[in-house]
């Protein structure tokens, strides 16, 4: 059973401050049941088990969580190339959008996808609970349109600042991956590049023509 923490004592003065906190996202995102500000993890849970929406608490408020079903088809294409490299090897556990994980104090996220190492897991059964106690090595963002800049910024200081080593951003729209290994230090890739899992998954890499060619993430093919 996951721990109730309680929320930090709200900062904001009004709407426009919370808004620009939680990164000038749409306010179609922030649910005001319960009061921003008064939010807690068994709200989070109630909310996602549900099977209404997939939120993330940020500071005491419920967010929902930017995603549709493009994002969700191409998630499910990267945990089968994940899940496959990281089962063979037994590196660790593979993360779907519906993961909550504690990043930092007061702030659960849901990567689109995720990689936790076997030896950054706190105890032996930290991903068997309802919430897990940590932060993935690996942190995968697929952008929908409803993600900001300033919330994409916000949400990988956060990762990083939890103990991720290797943040990738999926612009589906322009075919690219920007890869993270600090908040500041990016590299982008393009359609034609090899994405690799550097020294957080050693030996593993993927041509992006091969990825965004995958049937599921392209119209139907025509009949012959």
């Amino acid at each position: 059973m996951a721990i109730a923490i309680a929320p930090p004592k709200s900062r904001h003065g009004t709407v426009a401050e919370l808004v620009r906190d939680l990164g000038d996202i749409p306010l179609s995102r922030i649910l005001l049941i319960p009061p921003p500000g008064t939010a807690t993890e068994a709200d989070q849970l109630r909310m996602c088990e549900s099977g209404d929406r997939l939120v993330e608490l940020i500071d005491g408020t419920l967010v929902e969580k930017a995603m549709g079903a493009r994002e969700g088809f191409m998630a499910a294409a990267l945990i089968v190339l994940l899940g496959t490299f990281v089962r063979k090897h037994n590196l660790g556990i593979v993360g779907a959008p519906d993961v909550i994980h504690r990043v930092v104090d007061g702030r659960n996220r849901l990567p689109d996808v995720s990689f936790t190492a076997w030896a950054t897991l706190p105890d032996d059964e930290a991903h068997l609970q309802p919430i897990a106690d940590c932060t993935p090595d690996l942190c995968i963002e697929i952008l929908s349109e409803g993600n900001t800049r300033a919330e994409m910024d916000r949400k990988r200081k956060e990762y990083f600042r939890g103990g991720a080593k290797l943040v990738w951003e999926i612009e589906p729209e322009e075919r690219t991956v920007a890869v993270y290994t600090s908040p500041a230090r990016c590299k982008t890739l393009r359609e034609t590049d090899t994405l690799d899992g550097g020294k957080v998954l050693p030996g593993f890499a993927m041509s992006l023509a091969e990825f965004f060619a995958e049937p599921q993430l392209n119209p139907r093919p025509r009949k012959k």
